[in-house]
């Protein structure tokens, strides 16, 4: 069986997690601003990668030798280095976005309502925009 090439998995990657969401709403914000989120809505969390480095270094003995091992186990859980991957992925996006302020609720990339926590009314607001402007 070949073998991909780490290069074609990265572009492959990309182009299949750069695609836009079938609902196209993005929601930025962090743990500190709670959102009731919308079905269908993707949610990026600011402070994710900080709270996952948390997670690995939390409760570590005092013991230098017996806390660096046990930091290397959890940091050889499968599952983290694609948490990790996706956690500062949406930050890259909210940056490119140029979102200035959370939460936020994005639709169509183009589209934005700040401070609202209420996702499906934040879309209606978009929504009522967008009407009375064909």
């Amino acid at each position: 069986m070949p073998t991909l090439s780490f290069r074609f998995l990265c572009v492959l990657f990309f182009a299949v997690f750069s695609l836009p969401a079938a609902a196209d709403v993005l929601v930025v914000t962090d743990k500190g601003h709670p959102v009731k989120a919308a079905g269908g809505a993707r949610v990026i969390e600011l402070d994710l990668p900080a709270r996952i480095e948390a997670e690995l270094s939390s409760g570590l003995p005092s013991d230098p030798a017996r806390a660096a091992n046990l930091a290397r186990q959890r940091m050889g859980d499968r599952a983290l280095p694609g948490r990790l991957l996706a956690a500062y992925q949406g930050i890259a996006e909210a940056r490119n976005l140029k979102i200035a302020k959370i939460p936020a609720v994005v639709v169509d990339g183009r589209y934005v309502v700040y401070g609202d926590p209420n996702v499906a009314r934040a879309i209606a607001r978009i929504d009522a925009y967008r009407s009375a402007r064909p």
